[in-house]
């Protein structure tokens, strides 16, 4: 699972392409599995979500997965059985008999996440792919996902929401301006060594300034906190336990890859 970040125009939408075959890099060279992107997609297929969906608005959400089925080489005599599949996986029952132009745009990212997903592909490739989506389907899209993973099979993610990709991703690459900037092991990372926290506190006020003179406030018993190494916020919190102030929560202000990016694109 490999996600990719990074701000707009950074060429992540390039990346892609070039990935896909739809470009040719005027420099270097691009492979999948030792072929040239194109090659590969003629020989095996890919998977892929576009950003912005584009299925015409008068097909039925059905027939769109039919007639995907086919371009795709779903087998004839499996495409009955490959679209009852993703309708189920993403829930989509309900919505089969409708007009595309009827869908919300939730409703319309769950059918390009289904096409994505007709064949059992051995590399599938999703940008944006939770746009549009609530939050249950956030959430089960995560879980959709996890069960995609298998040997052999690659799944490229590319997307702002970077706690989605904290989530899912075993690496994430990390571009501007056309480079690559760094590369993030996010389950690797679950301790930062410095870096702004966020408390809540209930108590005297006095009593937790004295203890974080640096704490500015940021809201109604709430607090920010400048990077502090681990070892110093841990004594801090200790302090204000032992001088009876409760403190409720505690996180980072940004997560562990946001801190990342923010670091890589100079932000």
């Amino acid at each position: 699972m490999f996600g990719l970040a990074g701000p707009n125009g950074a060429g992540k939408s390039t990346l892609i392409s070039l990935l896909l075959g739809y470009l040719e890099p005027t420099d270097g060279t691009v492979r999948v599995a030792s072929l040239r992107p194109r090659a590969f997609v003629e020989r095996h297929g890919m998977g892929y979500l576009s950003e912005l969906m584009a299925v015409p608005p008068r097909w039925k959400l059905e027939e769109a997965l039919r007639r995907y089925a086919i371009l795709a080489g779903v087998p004839r005599d499996q495409v009955r059985t490959r679209i009852e599949a993703v309708v189920t996986l993403m829930g989509l029952d309900e919505q089969r008999g409708k007009r595309v132009k009827q869908l919300s745009k939730g409703n319309l990212q769950r059918l390009g996440l289904a096409q994505a997903l007709l064949r059992e592909e051995r590399v599938i490739i999703l940008d944006e792919p939770t746009h549009g989506l609530d939050p249950v389907w956030t959430q089960r899209f995560r879980d959709v996902v996890d069960a995609l993973r298998r040997p052999g099979r690659a799944i490229f993610i590319a997307s702002h929401n970077l706690d989605e990709l904290q989530r899912l991703a075993d690496r994430v690459a990390i571009i501007d301006h056309g480079r690559l900037q760094r590369i993030v092991e996010p389950r690797g990372l679950q301790g930062i060594s410095s870096a702004p926290y966020l408390f809540t506190a209930v108590g005297d006020d006095a009593v937790i300034r004295s203890v974080f003179p640096q704490a500015t406030a940021a809201g109604v018993g709430e607090y920010a906190l400048p990077p502090l190494d681990l070892a110093a916020l841990n004594a801090g919190v200790a302090q204000l336990l032992q001088r009876g102030v409760l403190v409720s929560s505690l996180r980072p202000l940004h997560s562990v890859l946001e801190q990342h990016f923010r670091e890589a694109v100079g932000q």
